[in-house]
């Protein structure tokens, strides 16, 4: 009999989807392109940069083909601005996630890709190119993590100060976990006290998915209990009130 599977994803199945993620790559040699299930990749042409699934990169960086240009974010400099952002600018809250993509027209306005109705925009499914060496600086991507991790055990060579990189994302998800402790206070002091995620990780919502549903629960229950408190204690009101009110023969009528 088969044991029943814990809700969500669990942490190996996230590093499972982070490889779908686009990641700027810097060909070796040439290399044509290959159909995948999303398509076919671009055709390699050393010194030009492509963008190729982490799956792919990987592979063809272990075979010495291609190396990989980590994202901004994935720099001392910006793993230091977040981390103060982090525990100075916003200690109760998270650094925001990167922006949607955008383009100007010729008037100077900007509009989302995705709201433009004469376009076609197509994405590497789920996710936005936020992890490519085009996305912006100071803003984790919703993989950021498992993506760091698996560049730094496999790609330390193309990784800027990797020794320091390393101990920063330490540092940053300590921070993160702590505060992902720390927000739940909020739910176990108000009952309708709401938890905001914006900008948590996909490896955090997997790692911390049991502590924060179990607070969940106990605030449910406890929230139950004092409702139901409460309706006894009207209940118990009410039954005092109609014993006090005077009967017609205690009026003499």
């Amino acid at each position: 009999m088969a044991l029943p599977l814990p809700p969500g994803l669990v942490p190996s199945e996230v590093a499972f989807l982070c490889e779908m993620e686009l990641v700027t790559v810097l060909p070796r040699q040439r290399l044509e392109s290959i159909d995948l299930l999303a398509g076919a990749s671009p055709t390699l042409r050393p010194p030009h940069r492509s963008s190729l699934p982490l799956w792919l990169a990987l592979l063809l960086k272990k075979q010495r083909r291609a190396n990989i240009v980590p994202p901004p974010w994935l720099h001392p400099d910006s793993l230091r601005e977040i981390i103060y952002h982090e525990t100075t600018l916003d200690p109760k809250g998270w650094s925001p996630p990167p922006p949607p993509a955008t383009r100007a027209d010729g008037l100077g306005n900007v509009r989302r890709l995705d709201s433009m109705s004469d376009e076609k925009v197509v994405f590497s499914p789920p996710f936005l190119p936020s992890c490519t060496a085009d996305a912006p600086s100071g803003a984790l991507p919703y993989h950021w993590l498992e993506l760091g991790e698996m560049l730094l055990a496999h790609a330390a060579d193309d990784v800027h100060s990797s020794s320091e990189v390393r101990s920063l994302l330490r540092d940053l998800q300590e921070v993160r976990a702590a505060k992902m402790r720390a927000s739940t206070t909020q739910l176990e002091t108000d009952v309708d006290g709401v938890m905001s995620l914006r900008g948590v990780g996909a490896m955090e919502l997997a790692e911390n998915r049991g502590f924060v549903t179990a607070v969940v629960e106990g605030v449910r229950k406890i929230g139950a209990s004092a409702e139901a408190a409460r309706r006894d204690e009207e209940e118990e009101r009410k039954g005092q009130d109609s014993d006090d009110e005077p009967s017609d023969d205690d009026m003499g009528l």
